[in-house]
């Protein structure tokens, strides 16, 4: 089988921005005058900013907080954390690089919201991704398989020929859903038995490797 595309999640996966999310986490637990735990945290890696916020809330006892204002808070608050510049995960640089040098598709899919990705690209590069899909442009956000089946949609693939990298659970239930070959590369969270190819880091990662996912 052909590999049409390669479908990228960027939080963790491209950039080491989970980091910085915590960051923005604990200060947004701080404003509301609480202190968020380390189990709050690792149950937010990949979810979707509703949730997020529901967890969160409910880890520092203040469930009547309202969400909008929360993410409000935390994008702004991320914003001037992702305008510092944000460092890139081991080999995924190099890895776009190669795919776009062999003229691969790519895409990138990601639950944040446009505006904060629209920051990232500034580290990333807007011409190396072909479609950008994001969290508040889709109507189900991962782990519903919506974002990867609108990437290859726009992309005008077969998911089924595409390749999702990812860092998360939430994340990889998303592209298994939507019938991708997926490489799974943990950052902050475990990643076995999610029915993924596991590897340490994208160092070394290339095209041949990628074709034999399918």
């Amino acid at each position: 089988m052909t590999l049409a595309a390669v479908l990228l999640d960027m939080d963790g996966t491209l950039l080491d921005s989970e980091k910085v999310w915590e960051v923005a986490l604990h200060d947004l637990a701080a404003h509301h005058g609480g202190t968020m735990t380390a189990a709050a945290r690792t149950a937010m890696v990949g979810a979707s900013m509703a949730d997020s916020m529901d967890i969160l809330h409910t880890d520092i006892g203040r469930p009547e907080l309202d969400h909008e204002y929360s993410t409000d808070w935390l994008e702004s608050r991320m914003v001037e954390l992702f305008s510092a510049g944000v460092p890139w995960r081991p080999g995924a640089a190099e890895l776009i690089a190669v795919l776009r040098a062999q003229g691969v598709p790519l895409a990138l899919v990601t639950a944040t919201r446009r505006h904060l990705v629209e920051v990232c690209l500034d580290t990333l590069g807007r011409e190396n991704f072909d479609v950008v899909v994001c969290g508040d442009e889709v109507p189900e956000t991962k782990p519903d398989p919506a974002p990867y089946l609108r990437a290859a949609e726009l992309l005008g693939v077969d998911p089924g020929r595409c390749v999702a990298i990812e860092d998360s659970p939430t994340g990889v239930a998303s592209a298994v859903a939507a019938g991708c070959a997926v490489l799974a590369v943990p950052c902050e969270v475990p990643l076995a038995g999610l029915g993924a190819t596991v590897a340490d880091s994208l160092v070394g990662v290339d095209l041949p490797f990628l074709r034999t996912l399918l």
